[in-house]
């Protein structure tokens, strides 16, 4: 399969990992830029093999962008080892469901609550700009498990988008402001990206030449981009933010009203 990919088909593969890698360790939503372009200049491959070689470069991407935030941002590691373990177990979930139906009734559904949460983001200047909930630990407990859940069933499930909706949810379900939601978004997007990467695996659908080098592509991007949050903070995010979540809205606008 490899050798149908020539060499100029590579090199914008990788690009698009990079840039998908440093907006992706920002904010989330790196898939937006990768999978499209991934989809597009590998037409011949099953889109199976696509989605499966493009989970290597999303790991690694992830999981260095998440080393830097680790460093620098407080970590509650029983919470996040419990939301770790949720969010791998329904993201096999989604995947299993989603091999029974489509998925395609869920979009205008997601299309309309992303205009919500953007309209609602740009007006209200505080959100997630300090955190804001004080929570007694079975609260906090409930939520960490319901987060981890719908997010891990919308990752196995859909997809586009699961960096940017972890980080919706840490700031208005548990409370916490950009940087630490982006922070603690990044470890459990590790444990969904993990176990797409252990299925495809499985199946044989990862083509190693092409996934190897994106993922070095994807790691610098996700440094870069972790350390550029990490130095300009919560408003920084939160403009990127917005970005993303107007290209979300863009995407699933297409898959809505044009397919």
């Amino acid at each position: 399969m490899f050798d149908q990919i020539d060499t100029l088909t590579l090199l914008f593969l990788c690009m698009a990992s990079f840039g998908a890698g440093f907006v992706d360790a920002i904010v989330g939503g790196g898939g937006l830029i990768q999978v499209p372009i991934a989809l597009i200049m590998m037409p011949n491959f099953p889109v199976a093999t696509v989605i499966g070689t493009l989970k290597i470069p999303a790991f690694s991407g992830t999981f260095f962008a998440a080393k830097q935030y680790v460093k620098q941002v407080k970590i509650y590691w029983k919470q996040m080892a419990l939301m770790c373990i949720v969010a791998f177990a329904f993201a096999f979930l989604g995947s299993a469901l989603l091999t029974k139906m489509g998925n395609s009734y869920m979009k205008p559904i997601l299309f309309c609550i992303l205009i919500v949460v953007a309209v609602y983001t740009y007006s209200k200047k505080s959100f997630g700009q300090v955190q804001s909930k004080q929570l007694s630990n079975k609260a906090l407990l409930i939520r960490s498990i319901l987060l981890s859940a719908i997010v891990g069933l919308y990752d196995g499930f859909i997809g586009p988008g699961t960096g940017s909706f972890l980080v919706l949810g840490f700031i208005a379900i548990l409370g916490y402001d950009f940087l630490h939601a982006s922070a603690n978004a990044k470890l459990v997007n590790l444990s969904t990206n993990f176990g797409s990467i252990v299925l495809f695996f499985i199946n044989g659908s990862i083509i190693w030449g092409i996934a190897i080098p994106m993922a070095i592509c994807n790691a610098v991007g996700g440094l870069l981009g972790a350390k550029l949050a990490i130095a300009k903070g919560n408003q920084f995010i939160r403009v990127f933010f917005l970005l993303v979540i107007c290209a979300t809205i863009l995407r699933f606008g297409y898959d809505v009203f044009f397919k």
